[in-house]
């Protein structure tokens, strides 16, 4: 037995021996080389790459079902809730360290490697003469004109979107914590809505970049980092709005209780990591 923080069980659940986790890596394999063979213009490539993505699915929804039974079966006691809630935890630890790394290109680029490259010194001179530091409109000899993308338009109005996301989502907490199933699933399904119209319009701005602004990945530094920050962005929004599409579910179908619902809690988390880490973007990718 363990005794932590007031939490003390008698029987810590350990699970059976599972097929999921060598089910996931069989995925990954066909997926990594799928992938390869299809950059390299073998036909063969994207069906081995839709084969790893359809086992995928099935390992994502053998195993989740398998925890959701165990939960729904009462195995999880308060050790289990608690290594939980560290595992979550670092788990959102890694992804801020994830975007950390971005965030610190963009910072080096636009901070350091742009204006040194700009100054009037022997490197400017000789490697890059006609090169001019003015970010975000970066020139180069090998860079396609291209126009920045601006604040105002699509990029506010996701901002009022995922702001407002957090504060449903919040809601939907509290119809948890007071077991109304109503507010549960209504604070959870406009919440999902909003991370759909969220991605919506980002599709429609990416649509515009391309066509109209000319803004692609090749677009010099700018424009890796630009599709870089808000395209991993964009693919958080998607996992959390399936993650609150699955917790949505549950409370249709009667689960969860005012002390039990730690599902809907680390969803919950991820989904007010995305919405910090939007603000993040929006002030230095947008209108910076």
């Amino acid at each position: 037995m363990n005794v932590e923080n007031g939490i003390h069980d008698a029987h810590y659940f350990v699970p059976q021996p599972s097929r999921w986790p060598i089910t996931g890596s069989i995925a990954l394999f066909c997926m990594t080389c799928g992938t390869a063979l299809w950059i390299n213009n073998m036909q063969a490539g994207k069906w081995l790459l839709l084969v790893g993505f359809v086992i995928l699915i099935h390992m994502l929804i053998g195993w989740f079902g398998d925890v959701i039974t165990e939960s729904q079966h009462g195995d999880y006691g308060q050790q289990v809730d608690h290594s939980f809630r560290w595992g979550m935890s670092w788990f959102i630890f890694s992804e801020v360290m994830f975007f950390a790394a971005f965030f610190g290109a963009l910072f080096y680029t636009r901070t350091i490697s742009v204006p040194e490259l700009g100054w009037f010194s022997d490197t400017h001179d000789v490697l890059w003469p006609t090169f001019k530091a003015t970010w975000p409109g970066v020139s180069g000899p090998k860079v396609a004109p291209y126009a920045p993308m601006e604040a105002f338009g699509i990029p506010a109005i996701n901002t009022a979107l995922l702001l407002s996301s957090g504060i449903t989502v919040t809601w939907a907490h509290w119809g948890f914590v007071k077991n109304n199933r109503t507010q549960m699933a209504l604070g959870l399904a406009l919440t999902i809505g909003l991370g759909a119209i969220f991605l919506v319009l980002q599709a429609l701005e990416y649509h515009h970049a391309y066509t109209a602004m000319h803004l692609t990945l090749a677009s010099g530094a700018y424009g890796m980092t630009f599709f870089m920050l808000t395209g991993f962005h964009g693919m958080h929004v998607l996992v959390g709005a399936i993650m609150l599409s699955v917790m949505l579910g549950r409370v249709l179908k009667g689960h969860f209780t005012p002390e039990h619902h730690f599902g809907f809690e680390a969803a919950a988390w991820y989904w007010h990591f995305v919405d910090v880490v939007w603000l993040g973007l929006f002030v230095f990718v947008y209108c910076l």
